[in-house]
């Protein structure tokens, strides 16, 4: 469905608002307000603020059907104004782009996915069968997939479609990630009689090495399974004088489809287990990172940082008739995977929802100094969203 000039100037008027709503992860109250206002300009059917402030709204088919998410989040990471030369939430327009913090990752989309619906109910007469949800979730940034569980719990959705940018392909799966934090626990003495105690940094040193020689999984089409060391500290810090009694160091780590929280610890288990064996003061352990953090509804949000990966094959019915959908509306999209974590993490990952990611704009472009989205990509994706409706809701 190709769009009217009007409603062209919708979708980028919509997008402009959300920008100029600032909504770093735990601040989106603005954005979420813009976003409630929007929906109810357009008769959606049902508007919901979550506990955690996630907005959800539903436009009902007047025929019975699947449901259908089209899922944003309106969270963004901060920005510093200083090194931009657009402002971060000026929202600006110059030579077909719009510029702003949350442009690409992910406003614009959440924008073309609001439109969309709303141009596909008003174009159908709600003559579809089914219903269709548009999403507006919180705390992404911090925690992918965690606010989205209250938003699959409450409508049990047959087809997720992730808005996170894919340059209008689109994308059938991810790497997880998880944050695994490894702790060495030694005898503190004073640094003039080393020999009192038990360097508990001597002891990490030991564990790197040893979690150095741990092969990581591979899969053929999403690489693979890194582990890799990005942070460490010893305790005390400063340690004026003194022999550390612990020490701490996190790993990234990209995961495959398929691992759990118990298989992705066990081969760090066994390193540790090995050492403990091989030297009787050597202590150690191994868990996740927790994250926790307040909502602007005042709530908590809380999780382990093990945040599934998830893959849909090619040949799946529900990918393939998604990918004709978008091609049908004259987008030469290609199959492909993204290269970072969504909340497709819970949705497929986690709940086994069919689940596909299609957004405007640039990967590259998330979180980057004077992001900006084009507009032909805004338009594209919306006329895109609307034929993946048409696809999945035709009565």
């Amino acid at each position: 469905m190709a769009l009217t000039k009007p409603q062209q100037e919708q979708v980028i008027a919509l997008c402009q608002t959300l920008i100029q709503a600032q909504s770093y992860s735990g601040e989106e109250s603005l954005a979420a307000k813009a976003f409630t206002q929007f929906m109810h300009a357009h008769n959606f059917d049902e508007i919901v603020v979550d506990s955690y402030g996630s907005v959800l709204g539903c436009i009902k088919g007047n025929y019975p059907g699947p449901t259908v998410l089209l899922d944003g989040h309106i969270d963004t990471v901060p920005v510093d104004s200083s090194k931009w030369t657009h402002a971060p939430f000026g929202a600006e327009r110059v030579d077909g782009k719009i510029y702003g913090r949350g442009s690409s990752d992910m406003k614009g989309a959440v924008a073309a996915m609001a439109c969309a619906a709303a141009f596909f109910a008003d174009a159908s007469n709600r003559q579809f069968a089914g219903k269709l949800y548009v999403s507006g979730v919180v705390h992404e940034e911090c925690f992918e997939g965690i606010a989205a569980r209250a938003i699959s719990k409450a409508i049990k959705p047959d087809l997720v479609v992730i808005g996170e940018a894919s340059e209008l392909n689109l994308k059938i799966g991810q790497r997880g990630r998880a944050e695994v934090i490894v702790e060495t626990f030694g005898v503190p003495a004073h640094s003039a009689n080393p020999h009192k105690g038990v360097n508990a940094v001597h002891l990490m040193c030991e564990l790197i090495r040893a979690l150095d020689d741990i092969a990581p999984p591979k899969d053929d089409v999403l690489g693979e399974g890194v582990s890799v060391l990005t942070d460490i500290i010893s305790t005390p810090y400063p340690g004026a004088s003194v022999v550390p009694s612990h020490c701490r160091a996190t790993y990234d780590r990209r995961l495959l489809v398929g691992e759990t929280p118990e298989s992705v610890l066990k081969p760090y288990q066994e390193a540790i287990a090995m050492l403990e064996k091989k030297h009787p003061q050597f202590k150690a352990a191994v868990s996740y990172a927790q994250g926790a953090e307040r909502c602007y509804t005042g709530a908590e949000i809380a999780a382990d940082r093990f945040f599934p990966g998830w893959c849909a094959k090619e040949d799946e019915p529900f990918v393939q008739k998604a990918l004709s959908a978008i091609r049908q509306e004259g987008i030469d999209a290609t199959l492909a995977y993204y290269p970072f974590c969504t909340n497709g993490s819970h949705y497929a990952g986690e709940a086994h929802i069919n689940t596909i990611g299609f957004g405007p704009s640039l990967e590259t472009l998330a979180h980057v100094i004077d992001e900006y989205i084009e507009e032909v990509q805004l338009i594209k994706a919306t006329e895109g969203y609307i034929g993946i409706c048409k696809a999945f809701l035709s009565n």
